[in-house]
């Protein structure tokens, strides 16, 4: 366990957490230590490059689901992972990018309450709870 941390870069509690979470599996020796197949190292590197981009673990654990198990990774495997995770990131960027736009309209004005801020009161929703202030979830 320790050597696949130490070439994988990653911390012994990392390669037990992701064990826990299914994201790699291991076999169990008679003195119940661990053994990974070599597949592992680069199955460990996808996922802390997908970590990386902002994709949740939950949706690596699905998405290499998919994968056949047991065999090293290869190009093919990355284009499908990639392609799965393409459209979420495209809408991510778009949302940052329609916030990063928006924030200078409302930089300075310190209320955050206007009828026309798209950050906080988009569409003026603030209205239909009446008067004064409130907070918002």
């Amino acid at each position: 366990m320790g050597e696949v941390a130490r070439r994988a870069g990653v911390a012994v509690s990392t390669l037990h957490f992701y064990e826990a979470q299914g994201l790699i599996e291991s076999q169990r020796t008679r003195g119940n230590q661990r053994r990974y197949h070599r597949s592992v190292l680069r199955l460990i590197a996808v996922i802390k490059v997908a970590q990386r981009v902002g994709i949740p673990l939950g949706q690596i654990r699905e998405n290499i689901g998919h994968l056949p198990s047991g065999h090293l990774r290869n190009a093919a495997d990355w284009a499908a992972l990639s392609t799965a995770w393409r459209a979420e990131l495209d809408e991510r960027i778009a949302l940052l990018t329609r916030l990063r736009d928006q924030l200078d309209s409302c930089i300075g004005c310190g209320c955050l309450s206007l009828t026309d801020c798209p950050l906080r009161n988009p569409g003026d929703t603030a209205a239909d709870g009446g008067a004064g202030a409130r907070a918002f979830d």
